[in-house]
């Protein structure tokens, strides 16, 4: 299966780029799951939590994100949000 290219940026930096098998998001129509192959979406985010399974196997990666838009198309995501930052 082909790696998703992921991008999470908050609007004044860059919080999280990498690969991943799996990206979930919290939209405003509800939870949405991103793996590659997926049909293009534009959705817009809801407050709450962005959950990124890398490819390499390590834990999950979880950031917030309020107030943005998820993008996918060509097997890369892109989420952009007013603010955004990775839970520890």
């Amino acid at each position: 299966m082909a790696d998703l290219t992921v991008h999470i940026v908050a609007a004044d930096r860059e919080v999280w780029t990498g690969t991943a098998r799996q990206v979930v998001a919290k939209t405003t129509i509800g939870e949405i799951g991103i793996l590659a192959g997926h049909e293009p979406v534009l959705a817009t985010l809801a407050a709450g939590e962005v959950r990124v399974t890398p490819t390499d196997g390590g834990a999950v990666i979880k950031a917030t994100a309020d107030d943005g838009f998820l993008s996918f198309d060509h097997n890369v995501v892109t989420i952009v949000a007013r603010d955004a930052a990775l839970i520890q």
